[in-house]
């Protein structure tokens, strides 16, 4: 699709509406991805297709077919994974001076339609990130795999947790857009490069302060299939996500800073431990000796984890409110 004569040049600082590029990651995209570039519209003024070592050369297929004069194909030598490829295409966006980056899968299964929605968050100064939640509008729910439900139930958890975004849902959600300022800010050698791309970059954003916002969008399922297993990502994200929230809390509530918080954590924690620890001692020594526990010995094992646990959701309790609301990207 040519590009449309009522879309600003490039580099144009005739209009106010920000230089909008899109990074379309591709493997073995060749029956979707020229489909997927002729549905975007002309608000988009970079295109960058990046074949990740793609075995059908998906990069040729599109320099072969595509006329479109804002599409820019980079070819990679090794396979970087998903995230690895995203990163490689944020890093031509920036260099071409965009302003907001879309991230758009070349299998079909996104609304290219959609992004000037998706963009919306980022370009009123709301947010600094945006992402799509299929799971805002049930009846769109009815073409999604019963797996992939189940698995986005127990991953939106594991990523709220573990990225303090209490506010979001559907985090594998790989439709998203971030402002060019903010993801200069990443640290995008850390950042996973496989399918927990999508996750770590919360964790990162959150870590930033970066205001994020989940936007509605369908759930679209055809004849692709994703490399992405759910039995498999529960269990290799589980152990990800804990480790995040542990390096999460650790430098928001005592290496950044040290309050209330801070201290109910601290509190709850070893008051949990210490009465759980006491509460079993005694309790084998009760079984193997054949006398009863008296009721200070079990007052004294179950008033420390009451008091802990209260500790602990009042902890939560800040923590769920503690979500970035200031826009990192005016800032910077």
């Amino acid at each position: 699709m040519p590009m449309s004569s009522t879309t600003p040049a490039p580099g144009s600082n005739n209009d106010k509406q920000p230089v909008l590029a899109t990074v379309l990651p591709c493997y073995r995209e060749v029956d979707h991805v020229l489909a997927v570039l002729d549905a975007i519209g002309p608000e988009v003024r970079h295109i960058f297709v990046i074949d990740d070592a793609c075995p059908d050369g998906t990069g040729r297929h599109v320099r072969d077919h595509c006329k479109d004069d804002r599409v820019n194909v980079v070819v990679h030598e090794r396979n970087l994974g998903v995230g690895g490829t995203t990163l490689s295409g944020y890093r031509e966006a920036i260099e071409a001076g965009a302003d907001i980056i879309v991230k758009l899968d070349g299998d079909g299964q996104m609304n290219p339609q959609l992004i000037p929605a998706l963009i919306a968050p980022i370009a009123r100064g709301e947010a600094d990130y945006a992402k799509g939640n299929r799971f805002h509008d049930l009846d769109g729910l009815k073409g999604m795999p019963a797996t992939r439900i189940f698995g986005n139930l127990v991953l939106s958890f594991l990523s709220k947790m573990s990225s303090g975004y209490w506010n979001l849902f559907d985090p594998t959600n790989g439709f998203t857009a971030i402002h060019a300022k903010v993801a200069q800010r990443l640290p995008m050698e850390r950042i996973s490069n496989r399918y927990f791309f999508e996750s770590d970059m919360l964790f990162r954003l959150n870590l930033l302060g970066a205001v994020v916002a989940d936007v509605p969008m369908e759930a679209r399922y055809g004849a692709e299939k994703s490399g992405l297993r759910i039995h498999r990502a529960i269990l290799e994200f589980s152990v990800k996500h804990w480790l995040n929230a542990v390096k999460r809390i650790f430098y928001s509530y005592f290496l950044r800073d040290f309050g209330a918080a801070s201290v109910e954590l601290l509190l709850g924690m070893v008051l949990v431990v210490f009465g759980a620890v006491f509460g079993a001692l005694e309790w084998y020594e009760s079984t193997t000796s054949g006398v009863p526990a008296t009721a200070g010995t079990v007052i004294l094992a179950a008033l420390p984890i009451i008091l802990g646990t209260q500790f602990l959701v009042a902890f939560l309790n800040f923590d769920t409110r503690n979500v970035p609301k200031t826009p990192l990207h005016p800032r910077l």
